[in-house]
């Protein structure tokens, strides 16, 4: 059974947030074939794309799975299903985002999945949290998280309190 380190960025802004994050986090233990490795903090940060909605609460989780990329994608998009989810229009407000950033050191394009995720080296809402956990982390083609970090505004991220207390 092949290992693989996969990193998962959350998010919500629905339906008490926190609460929705530490519910995909508990959610994500439960996975078959996969452990939790690490969790992030929690964050606070303002919204990207559609502003009119409320702030995010975001964390990112370091898995250990054997699970394959396609494989795991689909059980997140469950875990978004059951909490709730709607997909109403780009960059909506939503009960539980759970997005795959990084699957060992693949790089995958196909339709509905495409690894590293796109524009998270921009995201300080990824990068931060994913620095927190692992700073040498590497997104490919762009470089270690703690290099990234420094490229993003993280004005807009604020630490809340640790994801596990």
């Amino acid at each position: 059974m092949n290992v693989v380190a996969a990193y998962i960025g959350l998010g919500a802004n629905l339906d008490e947030p926190e609460q929705q994050v530490r519910a995909g986090l508990q959610e994500l233990a439960l996975l078959p074939e996969t452990r939790v490795a690490a969790i992030s903090s929690l964050y606070r940060s303002a919204p990207v794309g559609f502003l009119d909605q409320p702030d995010f609460v975001n964390a990112v989780a370091r898995l250990e799975t054997a699970l394959p990329a396609r494989v795991l994608l689909d059980a997140l998009l469950r875990i978004e299903q059951r909490r709730g989810r709607l997909r109403e229009f780009t960059n909506a407000p939503r009960t539980l985002d759970l997005d795959l950033l990084l699957y060992g050191d693949e790089e995958v394009t196909e339709p509905g999945l495409t690894i590293p995720h796109p524009r998270m080296h921009e995201r300080a809402f990824v990068i931060v949290p994913l620095t927190e956990i692992a700073p040498d982390a590497i997104v490919p083609g762009r470089g270690r998280a703690r290099d990234l970090v420094r490229s993003v505004d993280t004005h807009s991220v604020s630490k809340l309190e640790a994801a596990q207390s």
